[in-house]
């Protein structure tokens, strides 16, 4: 724990609610009723144990904003916090930290929403910031993105142009920094046949309209359109990661290379890509889900954000669901076939999210990496047994997978 320049000592170890290391109000607030002082969670130190991003022994660095009236222990090793790194976020500095949060204040009082009470922090790793600000007109969130994640504030705004009721409001934005007024309900990790087609038809629908407006593709947001993916997927099997697969694995990935072009075939549009829609990036309340979290978003092939999707649903929702969107697909661009694109990208898919996971390692701080070590190879695996089982919700009603390959 530091208060400005100030090294104040150590507080722990002690067991909090929840096992993710990047959700850190229940540490928070564990330190507010500790030592009766308002704190911010700067960034992760070091895990013991655990992994995936969950569970284990965590240590963080916390600023204290008053200096408490405790005297906290000195650590075995004080040189934990000894040192700049050129990839911190922003976020993860107190200085940093302050400015963005003085810059949320401001904002919102320009917009005449002047906060209320001390803001919470909800959510801090190296993908973003989450706090909580409460206004005289109610919640709103600040969330706060690294420089390699995608302009969420111009997504939303292309996005909210064809359908304005799908994404939150935006309050107020500057460069990797976004202000959101709160979405009612909750989110939908337990999405029903209902809402998972609800969602999906009203997400294509949009995707459409903005395929047929190429000049209004938000300008900031990077190529991976199949081509692009092909080539990178390539560079990054003949680079370090191939040194934590198997030989056979990496090739049973490189076999995969002929699908990107028989993608290409199936006649999608490109788009906007949401990039990571799962349903817990959707919140409902009773109507159609509205969709969060853009800061993956880029141009490209749609299946990508339907085969996200039907990995986290259920058997019987994920075969309704590949039924709804290649039917909202097919009935938008007739000549497409996106019953067989489903199929033939199920294992391409986890291709695209090994690079993305790559980005992450690449772009972040050395002690933060733990939330992504492995993930790439743990991708390219998980592509290659897609490619050997495939998921027959995904093969289309009276279709075999084998006539898709």
């Amino acid at each position: 724990m530091t208060s400005g320049e100030d090294f104040l000592g150590v507080v722990g170890p002690f067991a909090v609610d929840g096992p993710w290391w990047a959700q850190v109000e229940p540490v928070v607030l564990r330190l507010r009723q500790a030592l009766n002082v308002r704190v911010l969670v700067l960034r992760l130190l070091s895990v013991d144990g655990g992994e995936g991003g969950r569970d284990g022994h965590v240590t963080y660095h916390v600023e204290a904003l008053e200096r408490p009236h405790v005297l906290l222990r000195l650590p075995a090793d004080p040189g934990l916090l000894v040192g700049q790194e050129a990839l911190r976020a922003p976020w993860a500095d107190i200085d940093g930290l302050r400015g963005l949060l003085d810059w949320s204040t401001r904002t919102l009082a320009a917009a005449g929403r002047p906060v209320t009470g001390p803001v919470e922090q909800t959510r801090t790793w190296n993908l973003a910031g989450l706090f909580r600000l409460p206004t005289d007109r109610g919640t709103v969130w600040l969330k706060a993105t690294p420089a390699f994640a995608a302009d969420e504030a111009e997504v939303i705004g292309a996005f909210a142009r064809a359908d304005p009721g799908l994404v939150p409001a935006v309050v107020g934005s500057a460069e990797g920094r976004l202000l959101m007024e709160h979405v009612p309900g909750e989110d939908c990790w337990q999405a029903s046949t209902r809402t998972a087609a609800s969602g999906v038809r009203r997400f294509v629908a949009a995707q459409a309209a903005l395929a047929r407006r190429p000049r209004e593709r938000p300008s900031s947001l990077p190529d991976r359109r199949v081509s692009v993916l092909a080539e990178r997927v390539g560079r990054l099997l003949d680079g370090p990661v191939s040194a934590e697969l198997t030989a056979q694995e990496v090739d049973a990935a490189r076999k995969l290379a002929d699908r990107w072009r028989l993608l290409a075939e199936c006649g999608l549009p490109d788009t906007v890509v949401h990039g990571d829609f799962h349903p817990g990036n959707w919140r409902a309340g009773g109507g159609p889900p509205v969709v969060v979290d853009f800061a993956d978003a880029h141009w490209g092939n749609p299946v990508l954000d339907a085969l996200r999707l039907c990995s986290f649903l259920p058997g019987p929702v994920r075969a309704n669901t590949a039924r709804v969107w290649a039917g909202a697909w097919r009935e938008r661009v007739p000549d497409s076939d996106p019953a067989r694109a489903l199929a033939l990208a199920e294992p391409l898919a986890p291709l695209a999210s090994a690079l993305r996971y790559q980005e992450f390692l690449d772009g972040v701080e050395p002690s933060e990496r733990a939330y992504h070590q492995g993930d790439p190879a743990s991708a390219i695996r998980e592509a290659v047994r897609r490619a050997a089982a495939p998921d027959p919700c995904l093969a289309g009603p009276g279709r075999t997978l084998a006539g898709w390959a």
